[in-house]
């Protein structure tokens, strides 16, 4: 049986991930502003798909509702001016665990813009999705749902690894954005 999915957020990306996890057949609903703790405690996982900016004041609205339940973290550790927030020696995603620290925070689909989120690809290419957690199950569950969004899935090991792929994230938004290259583009990882 597949998880039910409580998405935080319903901007570009959490849309995008409910477009793309709607269709490989999870129940996904968004969690109505005010309305979080109700959607997460019926959910058996939690995306968290905010500004880098509200995750704190999310975390503290989850309270113990996402106690012993996966949370996928989505957002980039960066400034409003596209700097990164936070540097080598934690992750935006190792900040969130200290905040949950009885949920197991999962690091994956930050390193793909959002209009590709929901298939995983772009233009027929197949896309990675990096996976970083501590929990074995909970990284198990995100890559079997990075797989039927339509992703190669890759497991990055534990959650310390998210600062690499936040790394990936904000190097894909410099390529993209800053110098240009829009977003129609994306990271494949080559299996020798």
């Amino acid at each position: 049986m597949k998880p039910r999915i409580a998405i935080i957020g319903s901007g570009r990306v959490g849309s995008a991930l409910q477009s793309g996890i709607s269709r490989a057949g999870y129940d996904v609903r968004f969690a109505e502003k005010g309305k979080i703790p109700e959607a997460a405690s019926s959910a058996d996982v939690i995306i968290i798909a905010v500004p880098f900016g509200a995750v704190r004041d999310v975390a503290r609205e989850l309270e113990t509702t996402s106690d012993g339940k996966t949370v996928i973290d989505v957002t980039n550790a960066l400034t409003p001016d596209y700097q990164l927030a936070v540097g080598f020696t934690t992750s935006g995603a190792e900040e969130l665990q200290k905040l949950l620290p009885r949920a197991h925070v999962v690091k994956a689909f930050n390193t793909v813009f959002s209009p590709h989120m929901s298939t995983g690809n772009v233009d027929g290419v197949q896309l990675t999705a990096f996976v970083a957690a501590d929990d074995d199950i909970a990284r198990k569950i995100v890559l079997r749902m990075a797989e039927a969004i339509g992703f190669d899935s890759v497991d990055c090991g534990p959650l310390k690894n998210a600062r690499s792929l936040e790394q990936i994230a904000y190097l894909n938004i410099q390529l993209g954005l800053v110098l240009g290259n829009g977003t129609n583009v994306g990271f494949k990882f080559v299996h020798g």
